[in-house]
C-alpha cells in the first residue's frame, strides 16, 4: 500500500465500509492521513458546508461512502428521499472536489443500481441498459448519476480523477442492525439474536429463495484501498466475491443461526416480499486486475458478524 503521505477524506466514515477502512488501515504501514466523516460533522446536502469543510481539511484523495441508505422495505416506503438526498450528497462531494482540484475519487455505488430486467451475470457495461427494479429506483438512479457525472468531469478534461467502484451486497462489523430499514444480513442477524434470547422460533421475510452474492466489510475495504492506489480509469470496477459464491437467502439465515446456536425452527413469512431475485455480477474485470485477491469465506465472515453483534450488542446501530 502506498505511503505518499495523502490526506484521504472518506464520507461515510464512521459506517459499515468507513469503519472497516479504518482498521485495515490501522493494521497496515499507511502514512497517509485519513480523516473519517460522519454526518454528524457535516451535511453533506449542503454546498456551503461542504466547501467549508474541504477548504479546511485540504484532501488529497476522496473515498465517497455516503449516502442515504436502506433495506428492501426501507426503500420500498421512501423511493423520492432516497433520490433528493442522495443527488444532492453526491454532487456536493463531487463538484467540490472538482472545484478544489482534488487529485482522485472514488463513489461506492451498489449493484442495485443495473436493470431489473437483464442478461446474468452482470457486468460494468451494463449499468445503463434498462431501469432498475422499482422497489428501489430512487437510491438506484441516484448512484448511476455518480457514473454520468464523472463521465462528464472526465469530458472536461478536468485535472481530478473520478473513478467508481460497484460492491455486491456487504455485511460485517458496524453495520446498521435496525429491524425496520437495516440490510438483510444485519437485519437477521439482529432478529434472530432477539428470537434466541426469548426461546421463539426465527421469522424471516419473503420465501428465502432469492439468490444474493455477500462481501465481507473488511473484504471490500482492502479492495477500495487497492483502487485508491492501482486503479484510475473512469469506469467502474465491481467488487464482488465469484459468481459462484453466490446464495440463497435461507442459506445465509441457517448459516446465522448456527453462529448463534439458535435452538427453535426458522419459518418463512411469505406474505412477504422478496424484491429482486437475482443479481448476479460478474467480478471477472477485478480478477483480471487484481489476481491474487482471497476473499474471507462466507461462512467465517458471517461467524466474526455474529459474534461482533453480541459482544458490540450496546453500541450497536439499532
Amino acid at each position: 500500500m502506498s505511503s505518499s503521505g495523502r490526506v484521504v477524506l472518506v464520507t461515510g466514515g464512521t459506517g459499515l465500509v468507513g469503519k472497516a477502512i479504518e482498521e485495515v488501515v490501522k493494521e497496515s504501514n499507511n502514512n497517509d492521513r485519513f480523516i473519517f466523516l460522519s454526518s454528524k460533522d457535516v451535511d453533506l446536502r449542503d454546498p456551503k458546508a461542504v466547501r467549508e469543510y474541504f477548504e479546511k481539511q485540504q484532501p488529497t484523495h476522496v473515498i465517497h461512502l455516503a449516502a442515504m441508505v436502506g433495506g428492501l422495505y426501507h426503500n420500498m416506503r421512501n423511493n423520492l428521499e432516497f433520490l433528493r438526498n442522495n443527488i444532492q450528497i453526491n454532487d456536493n462531494v463531487l463538484q467540490t472536489s472538482y472545484d478544489l482540484k482534488v487529485k482522485k475519487v472514488i463513489s461506492c455505488l451498489s449493484t442495485c443500481i443495473f436493470p431489473d430486467k437483464t442478461s446474468y451475470p452482470i457486468d460494468e457495461t451494463m449499468v445503463h441498459n434498462g431501469p432498475p427494479h422499482p422497489s428501489n429506483f430512487g437510491y438506484s438512479y441516484a448512484k448511476r448519476l455518480i457514473d454520468i457525472q464523472n463521465r462528464a468531469y472526465q469530458e472536461k478534461g478536468c485535472e481530478t480523477v473520478f473513478t467508481s467502484v460497484i460492491p455486491c451486497n456487504v455485511f460485517g462489523p458496524w453495520d446498521n442492525y435496525n429491524l425496520e430499514d437495516s440490510h438483510v444480513i444485519p437485519g437477521l442477524i439482529h432478529k434472530l439474536y432477539l428470537a434466541n434470547k426469548a426461546g421463539k422460533e426465527g421469522i424471516i421475510f419473503g420465501t428465502g429463495k432469492p439468490l444474493r452474492q455477500f462481501i465481507y466489510s473488511l473484504d471490500l475495504a482492502r479492495l477500495i484501498l487497492w483502487v485508491l492506489d492501482e486503479y484510475s480509469d473512469v469506469e467502474p470496477v465491481i467488487l464482488s466475491v465469484d459468481e459462484q459464491d453466490e446464495v440463497q437467502i435461507k442459506d445465509v439465515a441457517e448459516l446465522i443461526a448456527k453462529s448463534l446456536s439458535f435452538q427453535q425452527p426458522l419459518k418463512y413469512d411469505t406474505t412477504k416480499a422478496d424484491g429482486q431475485y437475482k443479481k448476479t455480477a460478474s467480478n471477472a474485470k477485478l480478477r483480471q486486475l487484481h489476481p491474487n485477491f482471497q476473499f474471507t469465506p462466507l461462512e467465517t465472515a458471517l461467524d466474526k458478524s455474529v459474534k461482533w453483534f453480541i459482544e458490540n450488542y450496546d453500541v450497536a446501530r439499532k
